[in-house]
């Protein structure tokens, strides 16, 4: 059997997706973390399996979430629904309880974060609640799995014998009663025809905003008349027009669901606490400063002490190890052409991007802590103010924080976002927040040009991707995206302590996929730029680079660069190659150098300048992201022709702000 596990946004959906099925999904603090569904087989439970859906407010066509989740409803049918509720905020997740109990699909009810209502003095009488909404509800804790297994049970066994809700007339005789009646009768074999609810149907009609679902009706031109009187009349009864008759029905039934079962002695400690803590990390003037004092920490404890002491280090044991296979395969007089593959190529290509390892895990490690907190949330909330100034909403920054870590999730997660001008436009603007795949690249020229000042190059390199994306946005609100954005609502959670199991989950899983990406798509470039560096047009292994096939392709692209003050034919066939994965941008350098990863940065002078070196940073901070986030920007845009607008206005844009530099530094340097 399949469920779809349903819930408000941040009430703890992912986390109970990990206990109900093992998976090491990662959890976030503010909503939006979930883009996409995902299918997980419950533990213990073979042959059924959980749907992880969109975190959501209502089944209502108003942002992608909604539509995603509604479609996954009504078009796939599970065969439970696993509603899980907030305990701490009842009443607001209960609006979206009542909207599924109408769809007549076997539901249990996961009552979440109990302990916190245990721990603030206030209870909840299950029995009684679970009378009242007529479907099983379970009291459970998802972060502390306290009544998983009671959870799964009651639910498989729910959907076994096809046990629907008991309650479905939330409303007490009068207007709003009969009008949803009387259109459940003129309906009621067009909803049978398509397999749904007639109290769903009759509601969304009434609703009238989800013109595809009304279409799959088929109704007769009568039917929509008598439907319309019907509305047209409960209007005039109540003094309220439909959508406001519905949403006072169902609050007025969860008000007394509430008053009936929940008692709550005092305010949470969690909530006074975050009251406290937001007086300064949301201040009108301080929040700010705040926030860009603590990621300049972040950075600096990054690069500059703990993640660059392990990174040397894990950087020496790969030169030691290169030493001892080098002197290995000399000793056991191999062929000249692998010996090159093998240490000029693998060893100088994979290995010095293996070495920057450290510093992503160290970085990902406190933007978890902030982000599991609930403190990225808040950014988000401060943010709002300045971005709707450049046309977006702060639900825009949520995108931004995750195109830190990889530019692709980051475009996916644009999908949460209600306008389709909002959407597109923030889309555009990701590939300006800087990757955790340029890291590398920083790393190294801020230790060959800057040393011991990483930590600040590295923030100056990130707030300036922020900078050119705002100016970016700034253009594009006065062109091609005119409008206003859509106004922005954001649930600020409580105050979490961060979880231990989460954090290191997230380190993992991009240390995962860095060296997944390490050992396949940088391991091929670097194979197949080994084999251009070291054959010539004849195909004859040649031990000069410059004499060889990369060498003819390199000098045919580096003239485009000249003018940004490098015009060597290595830096340009880096930067080309770098639009594979931006990690390869180093590991052709160093294979084309042949240089190790600990010496690079003591052979990029050879190439560079101060100011060309700067100036080349730009252009790598600017220009085009990698295959993978292109084909997400395609996917998400939905045109090849936008797609390629963008890449070529990204790249165009790299070239002047480089140029600038490089021209205006020149005159002042």
């Amino acid at each position: 059997m399949i469920f779809a596990l349903v819930g408000n946004q941040n009430c703890g959906k992912t986390t109970l997706f990990n206990a109900l099925t093992g998976s090491n999904r990662h959890v976030g603090n503010f909503p939006g973390v979930t883009m996409d569904t995902k299918t997980g087989a419950i533990r213990g439970s073979k042959g059924n399996f959980v749907v992880d859906l969109p975190g959501i407010y209502s089944i209502r066509p108003y942002s992608n979430d909604e539509i995603i989740s509604r479609d996954f409803i009504i078009n796939e049918k599970p065969d439970g629904i696993i509603n899980i509720v907030d305990a701490t905020n009842i009443e607001r997740n209960l609006y979206l309880t009542l909207q599924l109990l109408e769809l007549q699909i076997p539901t249990v009810i996961a009552l979440n974060m109990m302990d916190e209502i245990r721990g603030n003095g206030g209870t909840i009488d299950i029995a009684g609640m679970s009378k009242l909404l007529g479907v099983p509800v379970i009291p459970i804790s998802a972060a502390k799995k306290e009544g998983i297994s009671e959870l799964i049970k009651s639910a498989i066994d729910t959907a076994e014998k096809k046990r629907l809700p008991a309650v479905t007339d939330f409303c007490l005789p009068g207007p709003v009663h009969r009008c949803i009646h009387s259109i459940s009768h003129v309906i009621e074999d067009h909803a049978q025809r398509i397999g749904i609810s007639r109290r769903y149907a009759a509601t969304k009609l009434i609703e009238g905003d989800d013109k595809e679902f009304i279409d799959r009706l088929d109704l007769s031109q009568n039917e929509h008349e008598l439907i319309e009187h019907s509305i047209i009349e409960m209007e005039n009864e109540r003094g309220l027009d439909r959508n406001a008759a519905l949403a006072d029905m169902r609050y007025a039934f969860v008000e007394d669901v509430c008053r009936l079962t929940v008692v709550k002695n005092r305010v949470s400690k969690e909530s006074l606490r975050s009251d406290k803590i937001d007086k300064l990390l949301t201040n009108k003037y301080a929040a700010l400063p705040v926030f860009f004092s603590i990621m300049v920490l972040i950075f600096w404890l990054t690069f500059g002490v703990i993640g660059n002491f392990l990174s040397e280090l894990l950087s020496r044991d790969i030169d030691l190890l290169a030493a001892a296979v080098d002197k290995g395969l000399t000793a056991y007089g191999i062929n000249p052409a692998v010996h090159s593959l093998v240490i000029d190529g693998l060893f100088a290509g994979v290995g010095s991007v293996i070495s920057f390892l450290p510093l992503i895990v160290v970085l990902f490690f406190f933007l978890s802590v902030l982000e599991d907190t609930g403190y990225m949330a808040r950014v988000a909330f401060v943010m709002d103010k300045l971005l709707r100034r450049l046309g977006l909403s702060g639900r825009s920054f949520v995108p931004m924080i995750i195109g830190f870590g990889c530019s692709v999730p980051a475009i996916m997660a644009t999908r949460t976002l209600s306008s389709e001008r909002d959407r597109k436009m923030t889309v555009l603007l990701m590939p300006f927040m800087s990757c955790s795949a340029k890291i590398p690249i920083y790393a190294v020229f801020s230790a060959a040009f800057f040393p011991g000042r990483a930590a600040l190059v590295m923030a100056i390199l990130y707030i300036s991707g922020i900078a050119a994306g705002i100016l970016v946005a700034a253009l594009l609100n006065k062109t091609a995206f005119r409008g206003k954005p859509i106004p922005f609502v954001m649930e600020l959670p409580n105050y979490r302590v961060p979880s231990l199991r989460t954090t290191i989950l997230l380190m993992w899983e991009k240390a995962r996929d860095f060296l997944r990406k390490a050992f396949t798509v940088i391991l091929l470039a670097t194979i197949i730029i080994w084999f251009l560096g070291a054959f010539d047009s004849q195909l004859n292994f040649t031990g000069e680079s410059s004499q060889s096939l990369l060498a003819s392709i390199g000098r045919l692209m580096a003239p485009i660069f000249r003018p940004l003050g490098f015009d060597d034919w290595r830096i340009a066939t880096s930067l080309v190659v770098g639009f594979t994965a931006k990690e390869a941008v180093i590991s052709t350098l160093g294979v084309l150098i042949g240089s190790s990863a600990s010496a690079l940065d003591t052979a990029l002078p050879a190439l560079f300048s101060s100011l060309s070196a700067v100036s080349f940073l730009v252009f790598t901070l600017l220009y085009t992201p990698c295959v993978a986030a292109v084909a997400a920007m395609k996917r998400e845009l939905g045109s090849w022709l936008q797609t390629v607008a963008a890449v070529v206005g990204q790249c165009l844009i790299a070239w002047i702000f480089a140029f600038a530099f490089y021209r205006v530094g020149g005159l002042i340097f």
